[in-house]
């Protein structure tokens, strides 16, 4: 052999090397099968990540996107026999009607109309599609939070972010892929199977970020362990696994990428979570500053900085949107609390140029009556709402949806849909449409069939996609 050919073969020895290696990162060959690989879509997407800002307990669609100035006019009065049999959970449909005590204004060249809570929210009406028309089948918190987030009423079925990590896996090797924000006030109702990954692989379940200054637990190593020590402790694991399992093992696959995942994040997961970095003026704009908007705008940052690292999925919680009683109150007081970190996402993800290809969500699970709820007759001021899953509001805003528009239509009283009825299943199937995703594709197979999110129903809906 000449010193020409050494030198070729060993050069193309190099490049098999990186080949072996970048093929093992993306999920190919036994040594490191990554479940959550990078996935290309069914078809090019226009959303790359998704921000879920859930509101637990069900917001008042009437008294914050969707105007009833009729409610004006025949506050007091009973709800006509006409609409039939009314499906909420702690009245009998023979209270008043009762109006909304906030005025509601256009903005923005679209001419929408938000109501005064939102005046920070209401600056951004033109990057937002309004839905005033989704409904669902539960009046009951929790099997309504199970189909808003699985597709299901009952528990046990894999989240949207699961589905969604489960389509495409990450585009971050260091952080986790779906990533939950739970409310300061304790777990939801519905619990963690809100998040969790139902029959998937463990791997594809939420990662919770908790507030205060650890956000993510066992973040450290133990006292001791150096990176050295416990690389060699991972490759070492790596390869009595390698030993001991069969080909297309994905559940021990799946274990051995937490630990790698794990061990990246002790290196990247605080710099991702460390807001001292952000400027002055970026935290005043999400309220950083402020006692009120603090707490909330903090995770709001937070889910900002996680999608412009790469993370999938991120659902930020905020409770409790229950108002039963003291709407007066309690309702100005939840968006007091939203109005300003909310506005100061959607501004941010667009000065970054992340808008475009980040869907944000905004909702609960139902909407809530358009009639009143007393508990205390003796005191009118502690006057709420009761449950209403036939019509209720939410909106959207980025990643291939289409803004400044409002789509769906209510009866005078907020009550029934008129037009453009859009199920749960219809807004899933519109998330998974804007990845990239078709819905009835993305499937897993359990218990002898193909399960997917959506059930065996949902369809895009082509008014809200740009």
């Amino acid at each position: 052999m000449t010193r020409r050919d050494v030198l070729t073969r060993a050069a193309h020895g190099f490049g098999a090397l990186a080949l072996q290696y970048l093929l093992q990162r993306e999920g190919f060959g036994k040594m490191r099968m990554n479940p959550l690989a990078p996935k290309p879509p069914h078809f090019p997407a226009k959303a790359k990540s998704v921000i879920f800002l859930y509101m637990v307990g069900a917001p008042s669609h009437i008294d914050t996107f969707d105007p009833k100035p009729a409610l004006k006019k025949y506050e007091g009065q009973q709800l006509p026999e006409s609409f039939g049999k009314i499906p909420s959970q702690f009245t009998n449909g023979d209270t008043p009607l009762l109006s909304s005590p906030w005025q509601f204004k256009k903005y923005g060249q679209s001419g929408i109309e938000v109501s005064s809570l939102y005046p920070h929210l209401a600056q951004h009406v033109d990057d937002i599609c309004f839905v005033r028309s989704f409904y669902t089948e539960s009046v009951v918190h929790a099997p309504a939070m199970y189909q808003v987030h699985t597709g299901r009423i009952l528990m046990g079925y894999p989240s949207m972010g699961s589905w969604v990590t489960y389509g495409l896996g990450s585009e971050s090797d260091s952080l986790p892929a779906y990533v939950v924000m739970p409310q300061p006030e304790g777990t939801p109702e519905g619990g963690t199977p809100c998040w969790g990954a139902g029959f998937l692989p463990a791997v594809y379940q939420g990662t919770l970020l908790r507030g205060g200054a650890n956000p993510i637990l066992n973040l450290k190593p133990p006292a001791g362990m150096t990176p050295e020590r416990q690389r060699s402790t991972l490759d070492l694991l790596q390869k009595m696994n390698d030993l001991d399992t069969a080909d297309g093992d994905t559940e021990m696959a799946a274990r051995i990428s937490s630990y790698e995942l794990a061990f990246k994040m002790q290196s990247h997961a605080p710099e991702a979570v460390d807001l001292s970095q952000e400027s002055e003026s970026t935290r005043r704009m999400y309220g950083l500053d402020e006692k009120r908007t603090a707490d909330f705008g903090t995770r709001c940052l937070l889910a900002r900085r996680m999608v412009e690292r790469g993370v999938r999925f991120v659902m930020l919680m905020h409770a409790s949107w229950d108002q039963h009683t003291n709407l007066n109150r309690d309702l100005k007081k939840n968006c007091d609390i939203t109005d300003q970190p909310t506005a100061a996402l959607i501004k941010d993800l667009k000065q970054r140029g992340l808008l475009d290809s980040t869907l944000i969500i905004w909702g609960g699970e139902f909407g809530r009556t358009p009639m009143v709820e007393i508990r205390k007759a003796s005191d009118p001021e502690n006057a709420g709402r009761d449950h209403h899953p036939l019509a209720y509001s939410m909106w959207v805003a980025g990643g291939g949806i289409k803004g400044g528009q409002v789509v769906g239509k209510t009866d005078d009283f907020g009550f029934t849909i008129l037009e453009d009825k859009i199920h749960v299943h219809d807004l899933q199937a519109t998330v998974l449409h804007c990845l990239g995703l078709d819905h009835t594709r993305l499937t897993y197979h359990y218990l002898g069939r193909d399960f997917r999110l959506t059930d065996v129903a949902g369809e895009v809906v082509g008014k809200l996609v740009g």
